[in-house]
């Protein structure tokens, strides 16, 4: 289905020889082009709906002195938009929550996609105003729609900290060798996979050691992504490593070699490769969390919450949400929407 162009609802924007700002409308296109082609926003009513939410905004932003451009536009201006709307006799006029939302993760999606064309630095100014204003950022949710439990950044830097401390450093070695408790490397590094990778605790248990892709990294030698396969509820798909991630799953897998543990299990629960059980590695990343240091409560929680807490390192660092849908091997978008609504909480960074 070819996309939806308006006639003549842009023209007035850049009739004239000296119109300052035609790139608004050039990446609000190229986003929507790229949504199409991915099999979103499959009704040309949806697509006009976005373009003319979209062409308010520019106009707007053609009419500041001075022009407000898609490259500076920044939280002040966005404000600056919303509070312009009150009163105008446009389709927006009332500045429903519902419609701010709308906006809002409208220009944080283009913004997003621009970036990434361009190369440049993701801008969270979207997500900053979205924030701002609680019965903005809930205004897609429903009332009973609990948040996703995550890390918090202090509690995700800890875990971490913790986990990156078994690799293998410049002038000392990791904490454990073949020779004293391989377990325990299996064990930091299975949840380093549900931190660094997205894993679920199931993934985790079932990876096979011809999941781990080495080949074609920009480090030699150093794992960089995994692939993942279907069980029966999810997708196949590849997912990426945090950089300290794969240096703490490169360690494992050498020490893992070096002790001989035999069969096709990247985290067997015995050197004869038998596989690892749900209860034992349950309790496993449990002991794990403890030793972080994290409180028990997080302890107690289990470790699904370190998915969760990849998921929105993810879209805090400028991933659009359809990337790390497909890397999460999530087939419902409104577990994705639920991520979306804390994305603008402190996240860390844990490149």
């Amino acid at each position: 289905m070819p996309l939806v162009h308006s006639s003549n609802s842009t023209a007035d924007l850049f009739d004239t020889p000296d119109a300052p700002l035609p790139g608004w409308m050039a990446a609000f296109e190229a986003w929507l082009a790229d949504s199409h082609a991915r099999g979103h926003l499959p009704q040309r009513s949806s697509q006009q709906a976005y373009r003319e939410i979209w062409t308010v905004l520019v106009k707007w932003a053609v009419a500041e002195q001075p022009p407000v451009t898609l490259d500076t536009l920044g939280a002040a201006d966005l404000q600056a938009f919303l509070r312009s709307r009150t009163g105008a006799g446009a389709v927006d006029a009332e500045l429903s929550p519902r419609y701010v939302w709308r906006l809002l993760h409208l220009v944080d999606r283009v913004l997003a996609h621009h970036a990434r064309r361009h190369g440049l630095a993701p801008s969270g100014a979207a997500r900053a105003v979205l924030e701002s204003r609680p019965e903005w950022r809930y205004a897609n949710a429903a009332l009973n729609d609990t948040l996703p439990e995550h890390l918090s950044a202090l509690q995700a830097r800890r875990l971490v900290d913790h986990l990156s401390g078994f690799r293998p450093r410049p002038g000392r070695s990791g904490r454990t060798t073949p020779a004293n408790d391989w377990q325990s490397l299996r064990n930091v590094a299975a949840v380093a996979l549900q931190l660094g990778a997205g894993l679920t605790p199931g993934e985790v248990r079932t990876m096979r050691l011809e999941h781990v892709v080495v080949d074609g990294g920009r480090r030699p030698g150093q794992p960089w992504k995994l692939v993942v396969p279907a069980d029966g509820s999810t997708p196949a798909r590849e997912t990426p490593l945090a950089g300290w991630s794969a240096q703490v799953l490169q360690h494992w897998l050498q020490v893992r070699a070096q002790a001989g543990i035999a069969g096709a299990q990247l985290f067997p629960s015995t050197r004869s490769g038998k596989p690892w059980g749900k209860v034992a590695q349950y309790g496993a990343a449990k002991a794990v969390l403890e030793a972080a240091g994290l409180p028990p409560e997080v302890v107690s929680g289990g470790s699904f919450r370190l998915r969760h807490t990849f998921a929105l390192r993810q879209l805090r660092r400028g991933h659009a949400p359809e990337q790390v849908m497909r890397w999460l091997g999530l087939v419902d978008p409104a577990v994705m929407a639920r991520y979306q609504r804390v994305v603008p909480a402190p996240v860390d960074d844990l490149a």
